[in-house]
């Protein structure tokens, strides 16, 4: 499950790098107008990462898997891969509602996603298991998950407004979770 989840993660950083063109021009100038391509691109690739990472912790804490777990990381693949689409919309309407709340709605989706799969993994585990311990309440991601949330009806207000939130929620996932690295470190 691990490593086909991780070529699923590699082929979307791929192929979200293949949506950043070239400008026509030579000049520092010519940049420009790729400006709002490349930070839709660093924050989903941020985003991408930030799952990857906390995907890898979260199963070096498993010790089996069962067909629901197999489907709930599926689910959870089926909103990653979306997220190059997004971006690249995101990234060429970067001033719009529209792209900027279907960002949201990728984001808060995928989200949701990995808490199914971590509750699929923890009851598997048993409720007394150090996956359980380590993952506790998880009010990070649960908090993250509402922020997603909030920041679709906001793209509606202001698009900024929502960017701001998506890029809050990607600083403070940057660090790994220390509560699953201590589990880890711990065996």
């Amino acid at each position: 499950m691990e490593a086909f989840s991780d070529g699923v993660i590699a082929i979307l950083i791929t192929i979200m790098v293949l949506e950043l063109h070239a400008p026509e021009g030579v000049s520092w100038t010519a940049l420009r107008p790729i400006i709002p391509v490349f930070l839709a691109y660093l924050l989903s690739f941020i985003f991408v990462g930030i799952y990857w990472a906390n995907h890898h912790h979260l199963l070096q804490l498993v010790e089996r898997v069962n067909g629901g777990i197999l489907w709930a990381n599926m689910h959870l693949l089926f909103w990653l891969s979306l997220i190059p689409f997004v971006t690249a919309w995101m990234g060429e309407h970067h001033d719009a509602a529209a792209p900027t709340a279907l960002y949201g709605i990728v984001l808060v989706s995928a989200g949701v996603a990995y808490t199914i799969l971590q509750r699929a993994l923890i009851r598997e585990q048993g409720p007394s298991s150090r996956l359980a311990a380590a993952v506790g309440r998880d009010v990070k991601g649960l908090s993250s998950v509402a922020g997603y949330a909030i920041a679709i009806p906001s793209a509606f207000y202001n698009p900024k407004i929502s960017q701001a939130i998506y890029i809050g929620i990607a600083l403070i996932w940057l660090v790994p979770d220390p509560r699953i690295e201590k589990t880890i470190r711990e065996k």
